[in-house]
């Protein structure tokens, strides 16, 4: 008798010690985003439902947002830089993260999140962001006095993860909005263009390289036109775990996204909340693990 109520005090311990392993084993998921204006966001963050403002304030208990170098902070909207505001008649904005964050928050009601951003309008992949950065480059697209962001964006994330655990945390994706500035042709030559495809691929490889994450999922947003769609489409069909992400100009079509019309050519609160669903819907299907579900 006593034997027995050992034994089953004994599983019932062992049992309690496996749970709390598996707690603490459970890893914060991180992920980072990258790109110009329409990852930065133009989404009106006045319009959201009550619906949607629960649904992000839950979300935002469990994921810590990293926005162009500042302090971390729940995911939530931002208020927009002087210009944005005034040009947009906006006094909050949010980009891709909101809905991709929510929906993985819902997805995943047990994990943590921390998202890496780093965003800035009007810049290029073939001068700002590019991984081989060169003066000329930068100066074909008018760029020389503005930031390298690729240097930024490497250097943002190498600081939060340099300040966390190795075990505690592990990267899972990457969300790239970006392509427009390339796309002008007129303005800028063929060359951005031409070699968008190149220049992506270099970035994607550089960031995997750099985190060591040999496979990590990147995904894009198709925007911008010409050669530097297919540049997008080609990367996604030569490289391993990349995924292109269309959208449609039906209006009718799930992936159309509004936009505030010409001349300014950004996504309204609807576009933009179909971009974060969208991530995280190509997420789930292709990049998330079964034994994350």
């Amino acid at each position: 008798m006593h034997f027995r109520r050992f034994s089953i005090l004994a599983l019932l311990i062992g049992l309690l010690a496996l749970s709390n392993m598996a707690l603490a084993e459970k890893k914060t998921q991180v992920f980072l985003l990258a790109g110009q204006s329409n990852m930065d966001g133009r989404g009106n963050g006045s319009a959201l439902s009550e619906q949607d403002k629960e649904r992000l304030e839950k979300a935002g208990e469990r994921i810590q947002f990293y926005y162009n170098g500042a302090d971390a902070r729940p995911l939530g909207v931002t208020i927009p830089a002087k210009h944005t505001a005034k040009k947009f008649n906006l006094t909050k904005v949010f980009g891709p993260e909101l809905f991709f964050g929510i929906e993985l928050a819902e997805a995943y009601p047990d994990t943590k999140f921390i998202f890496i951003k780093r965003s800035l309008g009007g810049t290029s992949l073939y001068g700002c962001w590019n991984p081989n950065w060169t003066v000329e480059k930068a100066t074909l697209m008018g760029e020389e006095a503005r930031p390298k962001l690729f240097t930024e964006f490497t250097n943002d994330y190498r600081k939060v993860l340099k300040g966390m655990p190795e075990e505690s945390y592990e990267l899972k994706g990457m969300l790239w909005v970006q392509g427009e500035s390339d796309s002008g042709v007129k303005k800028r030559g063929p060359k951005p263009a031409d070699s968008y495809g190149a220049n992506l691929k270099a970035l994607i490889k550089q960031v995997r390289q750099d985190t060591g994450v040999p496979e990590l999922p990147f995904m894009m947003l198709q925007v911008g036109s010409g050669k530097v769609v297919e540049g997008m489409k080609a990367t996604a069909n030569d490289l391993p775990k990349v995924a292109f992400i269309p959208q449609s100009k039906d209006r009718k079509a799930p992936n159309f996204l509004p936009t505030y019309g010409p001349p300014i050519g950004h996504y309204t609160e609807v576009g933009m909340k179909k971009i974060g669903e969208m991530f995280a819907k190509t997420y789930l299907s292709e990049f998330a693990g079964a034994e994350e579900k």
